[in-house]
């Protein structure tokens, strides 16, 4: 099957990077500046690097960066910037700095209209970039996995996919499918989750007239999936004994239809997935243990959104382009995606990204500002992040009276929460919940809420 491949431009190697083999090279991802959405590595070499209008190799320049107009540093553990009296700032995490004083960044730094995320190694985006094939966006991450999952194909194995919802699943299981010997034959995915308790072995098996009152004729997934690829999503939905029958299936490869006494041959490949643990299921016997060891090896764990950033700016690009065209995408719209945790994953994001992008047509704007996302978008619970500040002359309007905001109690009770399931540790919680710490702490102090201050720096 042919394939439309490109590459987000500029992409690769930028900068010397690390002579050791294997060593991970920390540095800058730069992934949006003039518009334009990219996916460039910035080593830093010697733990340090200044940035400037014309000091970031490669095209676009920003105008609005000063020549010289912030330093990052790395200090084996931390991303440290300082402003350099930069003319129009720069913002860390959300947060604008003040000119010489250094400030740690987790997520996202503005400088001008350029975006840069730290990264503890850039390496593997120096060497393979992000890729567009076939309107899919991929990362470095999902390129090796996507590697694993060709491997698997071209040997005729079952797959397993493990991932949080809308993660972009059922994409790699189609590229499972086109890189296996049944490419040819169909591609049947089965939605387990949405299949009504009772009826799920019809579906899967087909029936015969007759089978009960009212039976027709049918043919089930797993004959619809001949000479194909069979996707189960959220198979561990499937009750018991339909877990029987189709380990039974696909052992032997024939299927015996509801009603039916001979068994019809099926060729398939199985593809499967879901978001929880096959183990602990197996463990609470909500997953047949013979049924796993068919099934669930070998596996492959697709990371979520939030560790994939790099691809953030095209998938935005792709969902605005494709409502409107003639739309842009303002870097304070970037910005503020990069800062939320996007629970729902890539979904979510496609969902509100054509939701602002509706906005900002119906305002009459040329771009989609950070303005135009709904407060809620990419929060797991609790406020969403500030309005994010644009440099002058035109600042962020400020939030709309008219848009509802939780109550106190409401927003105590979220940060509670979130405290407790991070273990009162102030920056997990932080990340989480899509803003800076020092936010938090303000937040925490509004509600009179206590939290150590010696975890503050914790990993999660």
């Amino acid at each position: 099957m042919g394939e439309d491949r490109s590459t987000l431009r500029p992409s690769g190697v930028a900068g010397g990077g690390s002579g050791i083999e294997g060593a991970p090279v920390p540095g800058l991802l730069r992934l949006y500046s003039g518009e334009v959405a990219m996916a460039q590595a910035l080593p830093l070499d010697a733990g340090a690097l200044e940035l400037g209008r014309g000091t970031v190799p490669g095209e676009p320049q920003d105008p609005r960066m000063s020549r010289r107009h912030a330093r990052v540093q790395h200090d084996g553990r931390r991303f440290l910037v300082t402003d350099l009296g930069s003319q129009n700032g720069t913002v860390v995490d959300g947060e604008p700095v003040p000119t010489g004083g250094p400030r740690e960044a987790q997520r996202v730094i503005r400088m001008g209209d350029s975006l840069f995320v730290p990264c503890a190694d850039v390496h593997p985006l120096q060497q393979s970039g992000v890729a567009l094939v076939d309107g899919f966006v991929r990362g470095p991450a999902l390129q090796g996995l996507l590697a694993e999952v060709a491997r698997a194909a071209r040997h005729g194995f079952s797959l397993h996919i493990h991932g949080e919802s809308g993660t972009g699943k059922e994409g790699v299981a189609r590229a499972f499918h086109q890189q296996g010997p049944r490419s040819a034959g169909p591609f049947v995915a089965v939605n387990c989750a949405a299949i009504p308790q009772g009826i799920a072995e019809r579906l899967l098996f087909g029936s015969r007239r007759g089978a009960y009152s009212g039976a027709e004729e049918a043919e089930g997934y797993l004959q619809a999936a001949h000479g194909g690829t069979l996707f189960l999503d959220e198979v561990v939905e499937l009750e018991l004994p339909v877990q029987a029958k189709l380990l039974r299936a696909l052992e032997t490869r024939e299927v015996i239809p509801l009603g039916g006494a001979k068994a019809k041959q099926v060729d398939i490949l199985i593809c499967s997935a879901s978001n929880k643990d096959l183990r602990a299921l197996v463990a609470g016997g909500k997953l047949r243990e013979d049924l796993y060891f068919r099934i669930g090896r070998p596996q492959v764990a697709l990371p979520p959104l939030r560790q994939r950033p790099e691809e953030l700016p095209l998938l935005l690009q792709q969902a605005v382009r494709q409502l409107a065209p003639g739309l842009g995408l303002h870097p304070t719209l970037v910005e503020a995606c990069l800062l939320r945790p996007w629970p729902g994953n890539i979904r979510e994001l496609l969902v509100e990204a054509r939701s602002a992008a509706q906005t900002a047509l119906m305002q009459g704007a040329q771009r989609v500002e950070a303005r135009h996302l709904s407060p809620s978008a990419g929060m797991a619970f609790g406020p969403a992040s500030p309005p994010v500040a644009m440099p002058e002359p035109r600042p962020v309007p400020s939030e709309e009276p008219s848009r509802v905001r939780p109550s106190d109690g409401d927003e105590r009770a979220r940060l509670e929460e979130a405290l407790r399931q991070h273990g009162g540790n102030v920056a997990a919680t932080a990340r989480a919940l899509g803003m800076h710490r020092t936010q938090l702490r303000r937040l925490l102090e509004r509600h009179a809420i206590s939290a150590p201050r010696k975890a503050e720096h914790d990993e999660d």
